[in-house]
């Protein structure tokens, strides 16, 4: 099955599979989620095969790696591949103090930027004492773009490109991460880090989709020529390709404009013809480029775990991926799967 396909992490000694456990939901985003339920997607996941998992200090001040390092805490260590980031410093302050929005009934820390050298090296740090494990095995610079930083952003990068790069080549160096990389929401400033340092991986969140595939034009080129590794997360484009072209839809996380409600329901009458979830194709479709071995997706609920392994898993017709690229909805140059038997 796809969801459990074990692939080369491009030229590092790794292997995750397809899919990926994404944990930004049990840092409890916008509502809380119970401790049960969090522990029970963890398991879920665990028990369908999925073997790589992706946390961040960001996510829940501190509570998602919390929870990834309980759920995986027994579990053998050389048995699965971890990731998180560096990028900000988490402080304990008293919960009245701190400024939780977006994420609800989250850890008691506050945060900062830091993308110094010795900010990285304590970030690292201060991640394996919060997940009780011994190592991660990927590390991210995080959120060193523009839809995060706005006007600070090329300042924020010429920091990280400085000490969290110094940082990470050390820690790589001695062994103790395997892989370091970028995590952002811009494929652009990712392009422009490969070229400026030698990365082995990056995380990109939405922006190489169903939807959109601008990326084909220099980064993802340029990644396989280097031999590094993206992982995508938000493969939905924050709502849109999930739900369908219906009122309200989200976009990058606003309403969706016109042009994209009226591209999504061209795709969604070809999934119709096909008998394709238009979720399935969305997820599908970012694992089939060769230089992205894992699709990171981030659930809620058990029952919406098991409804994206499900979608994940679902057969494909390879005339479907044709008649997308006829009708003009899929760039000509874009990898798609293979039939599925």
């Amino acid at each position: 099955m796809l969801v459990n396909q074990k692939r080369k992490f491009g030229r590092v000694d790794l292997e995750v599979t397809a899919f990926g456990f994404g944990t930004a939901p049990i840092g409890n985003i916008f509502t809380p989620i119970p401790e049960d339920e969090a522990q029970g997607m963890i398991q879920a996941s665990w028990d369908a095969g999925v073997r790589y998992f992706d946390t961040a200090p960001m996510y829940g001040h501190g509570l998602a790696e919390l929870r990834t390092g309980h759920g995986l805490r027994w579990k053998k260590r050389d048995d699965y591949v971890l990731s998180s980031k560096v990028g900000r410093l988490l402080t304990p302050a008293p919960r009245a103090s701190i400024d939780f929005a977006p994420w609800a009934d989250a850890a008691p820390f506050t945060m900062r930027f830091d993308y110094s050298y010795d900010g990285t090296m304590r970030s690292f740090e201060d991640s394996l004492q919060r997940l009780g494990l011994e190592r991660m095995d990927i590390c991210f610079i995080h959120d060193i773009d523009r839809f995060t930083r706005g006007n600070d952003q090329p300042a924020v990068f010429e920091q990280a490109m400085d000490g969290c790069w110094r940082a990470l080549e050390k820690l790589r160096s001695e062994k103790l991460v395997k892989a370091i990389g970028v995590g952002v929401n811009e494929w652009e400033v990712c392009h422009e880090a490969l070229k400026r340092r030698d990365f082995d991986c990056f995380l990109l969140a939405g922006r190489y989709t169903l939807l959109e595939q601008d990326s084909l034009d220099e980064f993802l080129p340029l990644c396989e020529q280097r031999g590094a590794a993206v992982v995508i997360g938000g493969g939905f484009n924050s709502g849109i390709l999930a739900t369908g072209a219906k009122p309200g839809a989200k976009y990058n996380y606003a309403p969706a404009p016109q042009a994209i409600l009226d591209k999504v329901a061209k795709i969604e009458a070809v999934c119709a013809d096909y008998r394709v979830p238009l979720p399935a194709a969305a997820l599908q479709f970012v694992v089939a480029h060769p230089a992205i071995p894992s699709f990171i997706a981030g659930t809620r609920t058990v029952a919406q775990l098991q409804q994206n392994l499900a979608w994940f898993n679902h057969p494909i017709p390879a005339d479907f991926w044709a008649e997308l690229k006829r009708r003009g909805l899929l760039r000509e140059d874009a990898p798609v799967p293979l039939a599925a038997a």
